[in-house]
């Protein structure tokens, strides 16, 4: 069975009988500033893609990756994480999974036959032998955050258990290069595997790139388990690009910081929530009634992530623009309230 997400709009506009040039789209975590697209030589197009020394080189520097390796999007690489992961222990059949996050992990293990294990604000204390351990951070859609100390002591916890660790990083740009756990992947750890995405904080998700850091071990199989040209030409021409680019990042995240405390700010002024956490890439409030105020946002062709809870709507960052046309809808649904 498909997994809803955000970004669906043709199959919500159908469903509202409005037409999709006429929506106001949150529903994604993506930035809405995007990356400024360069003129790319001809010969990007022409010739087979490449993934370069110097691409690497620019990834591992942005990263702070000792190995790291591109892929088309980070949802690739979930997906063959449980063949990887089987071939390498035979006998593993046990994975640990936020209970709240994307579901998409949780879809690729069960479908693998692993028997999964749920927590939430407090990382699993102790893990079965030759299992896995996935870990999103920070949170999508709670905003939740782990410490790099908890972090390490989970991923000794696993090396003790001959176990995998994964940490999904895909909102992660936003914050200090510190956040992240990528560099505190040593040479003799090799049981971790940080995924980076590269469309959501570059605001260019069609590109579909990302990366896995890892150790060298981890590196090689992901390398030659990667099928030939899997990321086009174009998009790791583009990448080296932003990923060199300390300036744009920089105003980046404070144009993003910016906008999410007014819509912040926004939302808490408007509607009914119970509670409210958010950083630069999306905010997520709670209600009493969320999929009621989903489908009077819908009405009024304002289109936002209602989680798989039922409990809370994520919105996407809205540029200046967005924000007038979200405020007017806002006001608007106070004015009836449900």
């Amino acid at each position: 069975m498909a997994i809803l997400h955000g970004g669906q709009l043709s199959r919500v506009a159908k469903q509202y009988q409005i037409p999709e040039k006429e929506w106001l789209d949150l529903s994604t975590g993506i930035a809405p500033f995007s990356y400024p697209i360069p003129d790319i030589p001809l010969s990007v197009w022409q010739d087979l893609p490449t993934i370069s020394a110097s691409l690497i080189d620019v990834a591992k520097n942005y990263y702070q990756a000792k190995y790291c390796w591109p892929l088309s999007g980070s949802q690739s690489l979930i997906e063959k994480l449980p063949q990887l992961w089987s071939e390498k222990q035979p006998l593993a059949s046990h994975v640990y999974l936020p209970k709240v996050g994307y579901k998409e992990h949780q879809q690729a293990w069960k479908t693998a036959g692993y028997q999964l294990h749920f927590y939430q604000q407090t990382l699993p204390a102790n893990i079965e032998q030759n299992s896995v351990v996935v870990v999103i951070n920070p949170n999508n859609p709670l905003t939740d955050i782990f410490t790099i100390k908890q972090l390490s002591a989970l991923q000794k916890q696993c090396h003790a258990q001959n176990s995998l660790l994964i940490i999904d990083e895909a909102f992660t740009d936003v914050f200090a290069p510190e956040y992240s756990f990528v560099a505190h992947i040593k040479a003799e750890t090799t049981n971790v595997i940080v995924l980076r995405s590269f469309g959501k904080f570059f605001g260019l998700a069609g590109l579909r790139i990302g990366f896995a850091c890892c150790s060298a071990e981890w590196f090689e199989l992901i390398k030659h388990s990667t099928s030939p040209w899997a990321v086009n030409g174009p998009a790791l021409y583009i990448t080296e690009l932003a990923l060199n680019d300390k300036k744009w990042q920089t105003a980046q995240k404070q144009r993003l910081q910016k906008q999410s405390q007014k819509q912040q700010q926004l939302i808490n002024s408007t509607l009914p929530i119970l509670s409210i956490k958010s950083n630069a890439l999306f905010i997520t409030a709670f209600f009493n009634n969320a999929p009621a105020i989903y489908q009077q946002l819908c009405q009024h062709a304002v289109y936002v992530r209602l989680t798989d809870e039922n409990d809370a709507l994520r919105f996407g960052i809205a540029d200046e623009v967005q924000l007038k046309r979200l405020a007017i809808v806002l006001m608007q649904c106070a004015k009836k309230p449900l």
